[in-house]
């Protein structure tokens, strides 16, 4: 059985995220590693972020700083999707320095993976989701 029929089977059965997690079902078990993180990744895509943090009116320093603090509580509790809300620079020259920070941060941060702006009913440009790498638990 190939991952596509594998994942039209779990949305066709309705599975619960819980037992995609604790690999209860066969079909899961018998995936690839490459075959699981493409179902983690596409699960996570579609979920809502387990936290969200907001840099509004916070200076470079201190955003970088709840950075670092929400990341790193991120990634103790287990949680998989992080959602950054950095505003889109309306108030600025150039682009939005907290964006750019955001990205910055992110690209140095070991424990985050992909992201990508959030979708326009979740704030657009002026926020962002990341994907915590799989394992970044300590």
């Amino acid at each position: 059985m190939d991952f596509g029929n594998i994942l039209d089977k779990w949305e066709k059965q309705g599975r619960s995220k819980n037992n995609i997690d604790n690999n209860k079902d066969k079909d899961v078990n018998a995936l690839s590693e490459k075959d699981k993180i493409k179902l983690r990744r596409s699960r996570l895509l579609k979920q809502k972020p387990d936290a969200y943090i907001d840099l509004h009116g916070l200076t470079r320093d201190e955003a970088w700083s709840s950075l670092e603090a929400f990341f790193n509580t991120g990634r103790t509790k287990g949680f998989e999707k992080l959602k950054v809300i950095h505003g889109k620079g309306n108030h600025s020259n150039n682009e939005a320095p907290l964006r750019s920070l955001t990205r910055q941060f992110i690209e140095n941060c070991i424990f985050a993976g992909e992201y990508g702006f959030c979708d326009v009913k979740d704030g657009g440009r002026g926020a962002t989701w990341i994907l915590l790498k799989n394992g970044s638990q300590r």
